[in-house]
């Protein structure tokens, strides 16, 4: 189960406290988002929010939640899955 809570938000920039749940186990995690990659990964009428569970959704399909940084930026994952922005859009 991946939980997604707004944390704060600017002009700027949004930050998510994100806890995956799985079996008895569970991870936090702080992730921020530009406003500028949540116009170009959200689809129309995407909460933020929502990008941010299937940012999750894709990051879960592909690593142990255990392997999820702790502390991130969505434009991170690119770097390490280069697929990512073409799946999620």
């Amino acid at each position: 189960m991946v939980r997604v809570a707004l944390v704060r938000e600017d002009a700027r920039a949004v930050v998510f406290a994100v806890d995956v749940e799985e079996g008895a186990s569970a991870t936090h995690h702080e992730v921020t988002a530009s406003r500028a990659d949540v116009s170009r990964l959200a689809r129309v009428g995407e909460a933020p929010v929502q990008l941010i569970e299937r940012c999750f959704a894709f990051l879960l399909e592909r690593e142990p939640k255990e392997s999820i940084l702790r502390r991130f930026d969505v434009s991170v994952i690119s770097r390490y899955f280069p697929d990512f922005e073409r799946t999620i859009r």
